[in-house]
Formats: C-alpha cells, structure tokens, sequence
C-alpha cells in the first residue's frame, strides 16, 4: 500500500483491491465512525452505511456491481414527496384539497385554521415541484454517467467521511485494478494510517 496526501493506494488483483477496502473499513469501524458517538451532530454513520454498501466485495464485478453502486451513490438523494412515497400528482391533488378546506374554513371566519390549510396547500406544490425536479434531473444524470463519466473515472465513491476511485488496468495478459482511498477528516485519516500499519493481513 502507498499513502500518500491524497490516500491511501493499492495496485493489485481483485483480492487485494477487496481486501484493502475491508482494511480500511475495518479501521473505521474502530475509530467509531459507525455509531453516533464517533462525532457528535455529524452524519458520519450514515456516511459510514453508504461506504460499506459501495466497496468492492468479493463476489462482484467491476463492469456490473460497482458500476451501478457508483451510478446510485453518485445520483440525487430522494425529497421529502419521495421519501413518504407521494408522486407528484398526489401531491398536487392534496394541494388542491388544502385549498378547499382553507377557502371554506375562511368563508366561516376562521382565519387562523384557513391560514394554516394554505399554508399546507403550498407546501404540496413545492414538494410535488422537488419531486418532479429530482425525477428529471436524475435522468439527466444517468445519461451523463453513461455517456461521460463511464469514460473518464467510472468507480468512485464520495461523501463526508471519505472518497475512492477504483480504476482497472491491464498489464499484458493480466488484469489489475487501482484502488484510492481518501479519508476526510485529517486527524481521522491519521488513526486509520495507525491502524493500517499495525493491523494484520485481512484473510
């Protein structure tokens, strides 16, 4: 392994691309960034899931399983519609419902409650509005991954923990693979260097 500012480095087998991922999520996982306490207020542990979801495993391809796992990483996170299951439509058909009741309620002079159900009825517009842009620009975004990014880094992986690139080479009949990892936190980045130059080989 060569570390450097930018990481630390591997050039190997498939093996050894997977075994190095699992060294360093091994000393993640040792420096805590799995759980709430590893610092507190920050998304490290989900940061940490998403990771250990992307890194090589044995039992993958390249062109296949980290091909896709990078096109979803690297694609818009879901809106609050999404996330509740809402299309577009039902949140507009909401919308319009909130407005009914705001009208009627306004016409029988509550005007605290009417105010209430407007506010309601916008807030269905501007969410079926995210959806709508979200759904639009992913397609965008897969286009641009198939086309454009496939062909300058095709693997990798990045968020507020860390950063990878996995890059396949071929030296004569043999295929080998480049593997970059990059811890964000520069004290972190510093335990998992400990860790790495102590820790045994990972079967």
């Amino acid at each position: 392994m060569d570390e450097s500012i930018s990481g630390f480095k591997v050039r190997g087998t498939w093996a050894d691309i997977v075994e190095h991922g699992e060294s360093i999520t091994r000393a993640l996982r040792d420096a805590g960034t799995h759980t709430a306490l590893s610092k507190p207020n920050s998304s490290y542990p989900d940061a940490f899931a998403e990771w250990d979801e992307w890194r090589p495993k044995p039992h993958e391809h390249i062109e296949d399983d980290i091909s896709e796992k990078t096109a979803e990483q690297a694609s818009v996170d879901e809106g609050k519609g999404e996330k509740v299951g809402e299309s577009p439509t039902e949140d507009i058909q909401t919308a319009g419902e909130k407005l009914t009741e705001s009208s009627e309620e306004l016409e029988e002079d509550d005007d605290e409650s009417s105010a209430d159900k407007a506010g309601e009825s916008m807030e269905h517009v501007a969410r079926a509005a995210d959806t709508a842009g979200r759904k639009a620009l992913r397609k965008v975004e897969e286009t641009v991954y198939d086309q454009v990014m496939t062909q300058i880094s095709p693997y990798y992986f990045d968020n507020e923990l860390m950063s990878a690139n996995l890059e396949r080479v071929t030296t004569g009949d043999e295929e080998e693979f480049i593997f970059e990892i990059n811890v964000n936190d520069d004290d972190l980045k510093s335990m998992i260097s400990e860790r790495l130059t102590d820790e045994d080989a990972i079967d």
